[in-house]
């Protein structure tokens, strides 16, 4: 993936997390699998983690409880 097109896309991800009242622990993007990793904080209830992935542009799934939040892999 390019370097602008990761940009772009951790922008739009950070934008989605926030305008749902919601923090971002950790977002970082692995580049040996090609996709991003999210922890938000707080950790979210199984409905407000519905809500999260369906407002996501790309296919995202939900991996469960980190230590500061939930965890997420979105794909690119």
């Amino acid at each position: 993936m390019r370097y602008e097109n990761a940009w772009q896309i951790q922008d739009e991800i950070t934008a989605t997390v926030n305008a749902l009242g919601w923090n971002i622990w950790d977002l970082r993007y692995d580049r040996n699998s090609d996709v991003f990793r999210l922890e938000t904080t707080p950790h979210l209830k199984e409905e407000e983690i519905s809500i999260l992935l369906s407002h996501f542009s790309l296919s995202a799934d939900y991996e469960g409880e980190g230590a500061h939040g939930s965890m997420f892999t979105i794909y690119t």
